[in-house]
């Protein structure tokens, strides 16, 4: 019996698929959401106009669409991650020709009903793609160096053309899981060493060519890498955004100032309070119980999809797992980063909390590639 006729045979169907499906991930998602309609609610000054209902039916519809993604067999998403992984990139040109100008830069794709930005997509696309490509490559070539170079230009390709957007944070999102993806399928530890060697280059190479003929990075670039240094050296304008982010912060001590009651956020100190500093919001309403809060719900998704990927004997799946995982993780670990003044604000949002539709269905997306894995793993 070959591999695909056992798995049609052993596939669960109709109910018990529902049964099957992993249900405490599906409430914690549900949960982390649920805390980003409250934020939402409480910035909008006590409505659900215009942040909090929109990203409930949003989440409603993320949902739905986890739920469908989960009933289909997880070998139908392995044949078409070469396909999906296409279409992405094909939307990435289109973004260069079509898209939409937003806050300076050209991400998005507008559908009528909505806003597309395909870079999200991306994340998934090239999650698929990676475990389909180690899935069938045999581990004794995983580290020879003509099969490391492919999936080094699945990863490439997408980060070039999301570099030009700009888009420098997603660009790194995707550099940082595909180096992931590539790890955690088994590649030889040394090439990740001279990786690391030579994004110490760039970085010098980065800070040396500032003012140059051929600086590397935009402007703006290069003031948000001293803002990060600095803050204090341009508090009202470059270094705003994260000082009064940290002011947030702080302010919120061990419990928080409570519900609604957040002077920065009220008063509108707080730029894109609903986006990407929504956890500074919550930093200062609930305090540093509230923060800690959240991060233990996130740890609590990444532990269960960890756990279901340990468990699963489907490489393509287990590596299809880890790799939303990790995605999911750099997405609340740089954010977080981010507003605490950890890491240069690159403008990425908090998964399930920040306002935004994109990035909410893809993630729900992703999710259902993982409830996919969990269904239909074989028992």
């Amino acid at each position: 019996m070959s591999y695909l006729e056992y798995t049609v045979k052993t596939t669960p169907s109709g109910l018990r698929k529902i049964l099957y499906l992993n249900w405490p991930l599906a409430i914690l998602l549900t949960a982390v959401a649920g805390i980003g309609f409250l934020m939402l609610y409480s910035v909008a000054g006590g409505s659900l106009h215009p942040w909090a209902e929109p990203q409930m039916k949003r989440f409603a519809l993320g949902l739905s669409v986890m739920v469908f993604v989960a009933m289909v067999p997880v070998w139908f998403w392995r044949n078409m991650a070469a396909l999906a992984y296409g279409v992405s990139l094909l939307l990435l040109v289109a973004v260069e020709f079509f898209g939409t100008v937003g806050m300076g830069a050209q991400r998005w794709i507008d559908l009528g009903f909505m806003n597309l930005q395909p870079s999200e997509l991306t994340k998934i696309t090239l999650v698929m793609l990676l475990a389909a490509y180690y899935d069938w490559l045999p581990m004794s070539r995983v580290s020879r160096p003509v099969w490391v170079l492919v999936p080094l230009l699945f990863i490439l390709l997408p980060v070039a053309l999301v570099v030009r957007q700009p888009d420098l944070g997603t660009a790194v999102l995707l550099l940082a899981a595909g180096a992931v993806m590539m790890f955690l399928a088994g590649v030889h530890w040394a090439y990740f060493a001279a990786v690391a060697a030579t994004g110490i280059g760039l970085v010098t190479a980065v800070f040396q060519s500032r003012g140059t003929d051929w600086q590397l990075l935009a402007d703006y670039q290069y003031r948000r890498i001293d803002t990060f240094l600095d803050p204090a050296s341009d508090p009202l304008g470059a270094g705003y955004h994260i000082t009064q982010s940290k002011i947030a912060l702080g302010s919120g001590g061990w419990t928080g100032r409570g519900f609604m009651q957040g002077s920065q956020s009220r008063l509108n100190f707080l730029p894109e309070k609903h986006t990407d500093f929504i956890f500074t919001t919550l930093a200062e309403e609930f305090g540093f119980v509230g923060a800690v809060s959240l991060l233990g719900l996130y740890a609590l998704v990444i532990v269960f999809c960890v756990s279901t990927a340990l468990a699963n004997r489907d490489r393509f799946a287990s590596l299809l797992t880890l790799g939303v995982a990790t995605t999911f993780f750099l997405f609340f670990a740089v954010n977080m980063s981010m507003v605490m003044g950890l890491a240069p604000v690159v403008g990425v949002p908090l998964p399930l909390v920040s306002y935004g539709g994109s990035a909410m269905l893809i993630l729900m997306l992703g999710f259902g590639l993982v409830q996919s894995a969990h269904v239909h793993k074989p028992r």
